[in-house]
C-alpha cells in the first residue's frame, strides 16, 4: 500500500470513526487488514502516528509530519501528471483549480459541464479547501487559478476576473424570538441589525471568507458576538440554524439546498456583507490555451442566486 491518496483516506476515515473495526468497515477492507497496514507504517517510521488510548483518535506529533508529507506527495505527483501531459498527451491540458468546497459545489456545476464537453482535452483537478491555502498555493504556483468570493482581500500578486454575486441573509427560526410566523422573506429594517447580532449566532470557522465579513459586521455594530457553535463548513452552520442551534448568516445559494422549513430570512444590506464572485490567476504568469478559455467562460456566466 504505497498510494498516498488511498493512505490518506483510511487515516481520515480512521480519525473519523475512532475504531479499526467501524473504519474498516467504512473502507470495505478487513479490520485486520487495517490494524497491520497503520502498524506497518508505524515500524516504518519507527513512531506512532496516531493516538488510540484516548477517544477521539488523534494524530501524534510524528503524525502530523506524516500526514503532511502524504499531502505534499499527493501535491506533487498532480504537478508532475500536469509537467507530463504536454509529452505523454500533447493534445491534452491540465488546470489546477482551487476553490472552497461549499462553494465549489454551487459555481462548478454552473461553470464546467458545458466548458469540459467544449474542451473534452482538457482536464481539471481541484483543490477544495480554505481560500488562503488556495491563495498560497497558487502564489505558490501549484494550482493555476482561484475561484472565491470577496475579490477585495486578494493578495496584490493576483489578477482577477469578477463574475456575479448573491444576497446574504440572517436565518431565524421558529426557536428565536425574532420569529414571525407565517412570514418567509422580512423586510430589510424589519428589525434593528444591532439587535439581531446581540442573538445567539453559529458560524463557520475563522479561515472561512465569509466569516471574515460576518467579524465585520459585528465590529460595525460594536456587538460582541454570542458565538455558541463554530464549523468548518457553512452547509453545517446553515442547517444548524435552520433547526434553531442560533442565527447564522448565509448566502441565497447555500439556503436553497437546504429542506423546506418554516424559518424567516432577513436581507442583509450589501453594505454590510457583500458577496461577489471571482476568478483570480498569479500576475505575470504565462497563461495556457485551456486556462484562458476556463477564464472567458467563468466571465461569461450569468451567477446572480437568489431566493423568492
Amino acid at each position: 500500500m504505497k498510494d498516498p491518496e488511498i493512505l490518506l483516506h483510511y487515516i481520515d476515515t480512521l480519525l473519523k470513526e475512532s475504531n479499526f473495526t467501524r473504519a474498516a468497515h467504512e473502507l470495505y477492507i478487513s479490520q485486520p487488514y487495517l490494524t497491520q497496514l497503520i502498524k506497518h507504517i508505524e515500524q516504518k517510521l519507527e513512531t506512532k502516528i496516531i493516538n488510540r488510548e484516548t477517544i477521539p483518535f488523534s494524530l501524534t506529533e510524528a503524525g502530523i509530519i506524516y500526514y503532511h508529507y502524504l499531502e505534499q506527495t499527493i501535491a506533487n505527483n498532480q504537478n508532475l501528471v500536469k509537467k507530463l501531459t504536454p509529452f505523454v498527451l500533447p493534445n491534452n491540458e491540465v488546470i489546477r483549480i482551487g476553490i472552497l468546497e461549499s462553494l465549489g459545489t454551487f459555481l462548478l456545476p454552473e461553470l464546467l459541464p458545458n466548458f469540459l464537453t467544449k474542451n473534452p482535452n482538457i482536464k481539471i483537478q481541484l483543490s477544495e479547501t480554505y481560500p488562503r491555502e488556495n491563495e498560497t498555493r497558487l502564489l505558490n504556483e501549484q494550482i493555476d487559478c482561484y475561484i472565491g468570493q470577496t475579490p477585495e482581500t486578494l493578495n496584490h500578486g493576483l489578477d482577477f476576473y469578477v463574475n456575479g454575486g448573491e444576497n446574504y441573509y440572517v436565518i431565524i427560526s421558529p426557536k428565536s424570538p425574532f420569529f414571525k410566523k407565517g412570514r418567509f422573506i422580512l423586510q430589510p429594517n424589519e428589525y434593528k441589525m444591532k439587535d439581531i447580532l446581540q442573538e445567539p449566532f453559529v458560524v463557520s470557522s475563522a479561515n472561512s471568507a465569509i466569516r471574515h465579513q460576518v467579524n465585520g459586521a459585528f465590529q460595525k455594530f460594536h456587538v460582541k458576538p454570542n458565538i455558541i457553535l463554530e464549523s468548518k463548513s457553512i452547509l453545517t452552520a446553515t442547517n444548524l440554524s435552520i433547526k434553531g442551534v442560533g442565527l447564522t448568516i448565509s448566502a441565497a445559494s447555500i439556503i436553497k439546498r437546504m429542506a423546506q422549513t418554516p424559518i424567516n430570512l432577513l436581507p442583509l444590506d450589501n453594505n454590510l456583507i457583500q458577496i461577489k464572485y471571482f476568478l483570480a490567476v498569479k500576475h505575470s504568469i504565462k497563461q495556457n490555451n485551456g486556462l484562458k478559455k476556463l477564464i472567458d467562460t467563468f466571465k461569461k456566466l450569468k451567477i446572480q442566486p437568489s431566493i423568492k
